[in-house]
């Protein structure tokens, strides 16, 4: 009767009381952090739900929509940015989990009046149609040439001990996880050569 009598009384505590400020959340409530990242050189201080995406967190929190939401599974690219110099799907991490990175955006590559060579190039050799996936195959190749002119070999790279080069396999093997729906991979191949046949 005592346990009972007990449940009774904890089951009716005051509000504010220790009974009270010790029961956990509501199911489906939110917890929220605050994350800290550069993006294009700028210091940006967030407090987001911990499920936000960094692709989320680009687009909605911080209004850069030139990174393209295509999938949300990870397997056309249209989201790729350059987090510390190395290419990733935004959509597959979450934001918090990126505190104190370096974030690059197409937006943080050029701009209209002084373009990247990568964006000069796509816009020479007609490297796009509709447009949707270029901004992520624009980062994603610019990774690729700090990949090569690093010597980071790719599955199809053939010796291991000599530099890379960015031979027509090797291009098509790194920039393989990028989707143009509109089939435009000759001119992208293209604009890609260009470019890192003037960097060579």
């Amino acid at each position: 009767m005592t346990g009972a009598t007990t449940l009774a009384a904890s089951s009716f505590a005051p509000r504010g009381s220790l009974a009270e400020t010790n029961r956990p959340a509501p199911i489906g409530a939110p917890v929220m952090a605050k994350v800290s990242f550069d993006v294009n050189g700028e210091a940006h201080r967030l407090e987001l739900d911990t499920r936000t995406t960094l692709l989320d967190a680009l687009r909605e929190h911080l209004h850069l929509t030139g990174t393209k939401k295509g999938c949300d599974h990870g397997q056309c690219g249209a989201c790729t940015v350059i987090v510390d110099g190395r290419r990733i799907n935004s959509c597959l991490t979450l934001a918090v989990m990126h505190q104190g990175n370096e974030i690059t955006t197409i937006e943080g590559l050029g701009t209209p009046d002084a373009l990247h060579p990568l964006q000069a190039a796509f816009v020479e050799h007609d490297g796009y149609q509709c447009g949707y996936c270029t901004p992520g195959q624009i980062c994603s190749a610019v990774a690729v040439l700090a990949e090569v002119k690093a010597g980071v070999p790719s599955h199809v790279t053939a010796d291991l001990n000599a530099p890379v080069r960015l031979t027509n396999a090797e291009l098509r093997e790194r920039m393989s996880g990028n989707i143009c729906r509109c089939g435009a991979y000759s001119n992208i191949a293209e604009a890609i050569g260009a470019v890192a046949g003037r960097h060579a």
